[in-house]
């Protein structure tokens, strides 16, 4: 719906769609910083037209990044399930960089590569905050290092980032040695 309180014509309801797909499709592939004018040609519209929709970036990532940040409370989800809690926060981390690693839009937010919106912000800071019983549950099995904080999963995340648009697979062989240094 637009975002005003009249429900959109049928014709500008699928134009909404489409664009939407479409930069779901080009912020996946390219990051956040994918041209707009490449997104209004791929779902076949005109720039006008993706404006009229979508007036600003900060538009198109508010409608598209929660649902994305979503996929990370499911991961939050299965740690928390996990009975050893090493297993749950190494699943977690694992989980989190396929999840940023197929999606480049993702990566970029939760990297913080470029500015985010208020509302993109708070999906992920909420996220963290979710990692942060992960880890200290981890921590209070003895299974993880005392001295990690909640606060040391941004920069591990930003270093992630990076090594992700590497070739293929080259972040995990990092992680590895991330992990090994964390274990108690």
């Amino acid at each position: 719906m637009a975002t005003g309180s009249k429900p959109l014509r049928a014709d500008a309801a699928r134009n909404r769609d489409k664009l939407l797909a479409a930069a779901t499709r080009a912020f996946g592939e390219h990051g956040l910083d994918a041209p707009l004018e490449q997104i209004a040609r791929s779902a076949g519209v005109s720039i006008g037209t993706l404006y009229a929709h979508f007036p600003t970036r900060d538009a198109f990532v508010d409608a598209i990044l929660p649902a994305r940040i979503a996929a990370v409370d499911d991961l939050v989800t299965k740690a928390l399930a996990e009975p050893d809690p090493w297993q749950g926060f190494t699943g977690f981390l694992d989980g989190l960089f396929v999840l940023q690693a197929k999606d480049q839009g993702l990566n970029d937010a939760l990297a913080r590569r470029l500015p985010l919106s208020p509302a993109a912000l708070e999906a992920c800071r909420t996220g963290f905050q979710h990692a942060a019983r992960i880890i200290d549950r981890a921590k209070e099995s003895g299974q993880l290092r005392a001295d990690f904080e909640p606060s040391d999963l941004a920069p591990l995340v930003s270093a992630m980032s990076q090594l992700i648009r590497e070739p293929p697979e080259t972040w995990r062989r990092h992680l590895a040695f991330f992990l090994d240094g964390l274990r108690a």
